[in-house]
């Protein structure tokens, strides 16, 4: 560019894009590709919408069907959105949850499940889809919307009578984005399995009805929440040194939320702590897992200790020699999460590491002193495997 055309440059040479214009032009920044990894990503700002329908009460139940068409159809069965523009307080607006990004994202509190790092809702989706329908069932009536790539074909338009409340979304995503817009049911399956472990209220399906193959469904609900994703978890580690699968859930006022644990140890040699904060996975950790491995180790040698099961001379047992066989999962749900770095895999809030490292000594601590026997087994190994070292 001449310095003459520098000095040219004004603001008549910046284009302003809003709404679905800019989804569309630059979908990266929404969904982080327009590879496989971005289609499921668009596919999960509309399951985020129906879980956090549940987790909020509005709704019991989720299901997700890959429709033969190429379509995917996500179901809840709430009151129902509402069409009017205003919407009510029952949540927004039809128009609002499909096309507005900023009047829909909701702070992530405990009581919001992070489905996709970033939660924006249904209306990233429809910009990326080249039709999307919407159907709500709502006070005895039935009504359809139907939009493409982003933008209403027409007002909803009035189908009948229904026989129950709900809304359905079904969009079929557009390949002129993506390089592929062929699901992968394993990759849906795998992360709404990992939700209802993490969110015990939560009930969800997932149905795959492509021509290819047999018919395919999964329901997902689990009552004991993390304690049953562990036993999921340490299915194919080895006999179980123990048992139970030693669980807590308890509410921190301190640091804004809840912190729940699940643990078990077998003859495994591997470590498996998988972490989450707000339901989105920490690969990289942070201060939820520090914690759970200053507590597990507080607990640990001070049972030891007490039971003069170490010698005098001998060192407190390092976390790696507590760790071997481990299984467990951290979940911690906050108020007001710091996660860390653009794909938010490691958690920074400071309290957090101290709560919930005294949180587990305490519930681990509880646990070793009310079940000696176990506890012998488990502690008697680490012992033992450490001083073969």
């Amino acid at each position: 560019m001449n310095a003459d055309a520098k000095n040219n440059y004004d603001a008549t040479h910046i284009t302003v894009l809003h709404g679905w214009e800019a989804i569309r032009k630059r979908p990266g920044m929404y969904v982080g590709s327009t590879g496989e990894r971005g289609l499921h990503h668009s596919v999960f700002e509309v399951v985020g919408w129906a879980v956090n329908e549940v987790l909020a009460g509005r709704a019991k139940s989720v299901d997700v069907t890959l429709r033969p068409d190429g379509g995917v159809s996500v179901a809840e069965d709430g009151p129902g959105a509402t069409v009017e523009p205003a919407g009510d307080n029952d949540g927004p607006s039809l128009e609002a949850l499909l096309t507005r990004i900023h009047d829909w994202t909701r702070p992530i509190g405990r009581d919001v499940a992070a489905v996709n790092s970033a939660v924006l809702g249904p209306s990233v989706t429809n910009a990326l889809s080249k039709c999307l329908t919407a159907e709500v069932r709502r006070d005895g009536t039935s009504r359809l919307q139907e939009y493409r790539r982003g933008v209403a074909v027409a007002p909803p338009a009035v189908l009948g009578p229904a026989a129950g409340n709900g809304t359905t979304i079904t969009f079929w995503s557009d390949p002129d984005i993506f390089e592929t817009v062929e699901c992968s049911f394993a990759v849906l399956e795998d992360r709404l399995r990992e939700l209802a472990f993490l969110n015990r209220s939560l009930d969800i399906s997932l149905t795959d009805a492509r021509p290819a193959g047999e018919l395919r469904s999964r329901r997902f609900r689990f009552p004991d929440g993390a304690r049953d994703f562990v036993a999921i978890l340490d299915a194919s580690a080895g006999e179980p040194v123990h048992p139970d699968v030693i669980g807590f859930e308890h509410e921190v006022p301190q640091m804004e939320g809840t912190v729940e644990v699940a643990l078990r140890w077998s003859t495994s040699r591997d470590e498996r702590i998988r972490g989450f904060v707000n339901s989105w996975p920490t690969p990289c950790g942070g201060t939820h897992v520090a914690g759970f491995r200053e507590g597990a180790s507080f607990a640990v040698n001070a049972y030891a200790r007490a039971r003069r099961l170490l010698t005098a001379s001998e060192p407190d047992l390092s976390f790696d020699q507590i760790s071997e066989g481990l299984t467990a999962v951290v979940s911690v749900k906050l108020d007001r999460p710091e996660l860390e770095g653009a794909t938010r895999r490691m958690l920074g809030n400071a309290a957090v590491r101290t709560h919930v490292a005294e949180a587990v000594s305490e519930r681990l601590g509880r646990w070793l002193e009310e079940q000696p026997d176990q506890a012998a087994a488990v502690v008697g190994r680490m012992i033992r495997n450490a001083r073969r070292i």
